[in-house]
């Protein structure tokens, strides 16, 4: 099973400086609508700590799409993660063909 993602077209870009990923609508002007923070643990293992999506956007795909995105970044550039946020957590249960991203404790 794919995840669904949001209908709406989006950004998700890696703000380094505030340790987050962030997502923005496609449209003009963009608005910002969520985040997912992270910390480096290594230079291949990242702990993804919490997801936090702006009331407006919620309830439309915007955290399942911002998660996904975030994934099939880190899989492409051969990364692991430890997933401490709970929303990660759930997501990886209900799709568990992104399980071989943990990192081994």
């Amino acid at each position: 099973m794919q995840p669904e993602l949001s209908s709406t077209p989006v950004t998700v870009v890696k703000n380094a400086g505030r340790e987050r990923y962030e997502i923005f609508t496609a449209e003009d002007p963009a608005e910002f609508a969520g985040f997912l923070a992270y910390r480096v643990l290594d230079e291949h293992t990242v702990e993804l700590q919490h997801t936090i999506i702006s009331e407006g956007f919620s309830r439309r795909g915007f955290a399942r799409t911002l998660v996904t995105t975030v994934l099939d970044g880190i899989r492409d550039e051969g990364g692991r993660i430890v997933p401490t946020c709970s929303y990660v957590q759930d997501y990886l249960e209900r799709f568990p063909q992104y399980a071989d991203l943990v990192a081994q404790a």
